[in-house]
């Protein structure tokens, strides 16, 4: 069980910072490097944050930091607490409801993945389009909140708006791009190649061990929500070398000037979408 409730840290955030972003970015395995194009406003450990899991995952800092990216007023979490480290559903979704509590309407996710589809090789970015959740778990599961849905609808869990600002971004930054079905397991282990056989053949184009809880919640709390993997690796049985994390942060520290191009291009075109609405 988490030790907070979201709107009593949400209120810890609103007392360290002035700053009241639209947008958020959770950055996954890999993608930290983006924190170094961030003008930081307010950087807080999540050790100081009610209710937040510590992440114990190389790669993961734990902190959350408020301030601007492509001149738009961002929360960025440097970090996620992950299923496979024994965590609850409700510890690993606990900072979206934090996120939306403190105002943010949308939603950036980004994860390390692994590549099903032969065509995707690593260093490249996939969008997601959609997911196949094999985790095993589904973070609604208990007690629905007052005002909200038993029953979610997931048709499109992914915002074609978001999903278009990073096509755009991505051509701009001239990242290697595809879009294509995420599929998660709850890890730790990596695939055998036999169930990436089978996750190809279901439609799934990459693999990985997140995301999906947070994607869910966030589209519960009417958050919209947008989804980049960085394709870290060939899944099982496709790559002759036998697969690891440090191979995973490797290839991922390997295409973090494309990550930090593509990310602060996205958040740059999100602030002109943001000011032509208002």
């Amino acid at each position: 069980m988490s030790r907070g409730k979201p709107a009593t840290t949400a209120r810890v955030l609103a007392q360290a910072s002035g700053l009241r972003p639209g947008l958020a970015i959770v950055l996954g395995s890999g993608f930290g490097p983006v924190l170094e194009r961030v003008e930081v406003a307010k950087e807080i450990p999540y050790a100081k944050l009610p209710g937040f899991p510590q992440p114990t995952v190389q790669g993961h800092s734990g902190k959350l930091v408020l301030g601007t990216l492509g001149g738009t007023p961002v929360a960025v979490l440097s970090g996620r607490a992950h299923y496979y480290e024994g965590h609850s559903m409700e510890e690993v979704t606990f900072a979206v409801r934090v996120l939306a509590e403190f105002g943010i309407r949308d939603l950036l996710l980004t994860n390390a993945a692994g590549g099903v589809n032969r065509r995707f090789r690593p260093g490249d970015f996939m969008r997601l389009t959609d997911h196949i959740n094999f985790m095993g778990a589904n973070p609604l599961r208990g007690p629905c909140p007052p005002g909200l849905t038993r029953f979610l609808d997931l048709s499109q869990v992914y915002d074609p708006t978001l999903g278009g600002l990073l096509d755009k971004a991505a051509k701009t930054a001239r990242v290697r791009w595809h879009r294509g079905v995420y599929l998660a397991l709850s890890g730790p282990t990596y695939e055998t190649p036999a169930e990436i056989r089978a996750f190809g053949k279901l439609g799934a184009d990459a693999v990985g061990m997140s995301t999906i809880p947070e994607a869910i919640v966030a589209r519960h709390l009417g958050l919209r929500v947008a989804a980049v993997s960085c394709i870290s690796n060939q899944a099982a049985g496709l790559s002759p070398h036998a697969l690891s994390h440090d191979d995973v942060l490797a290839t991922a520290k390997e295409a973090s000037r494309h990550t930090a191009a593509l990310l602060e291009e996205f958040a740059r075109r999100y602030a002109l979408e943001t000011t032509n609405l208002s």
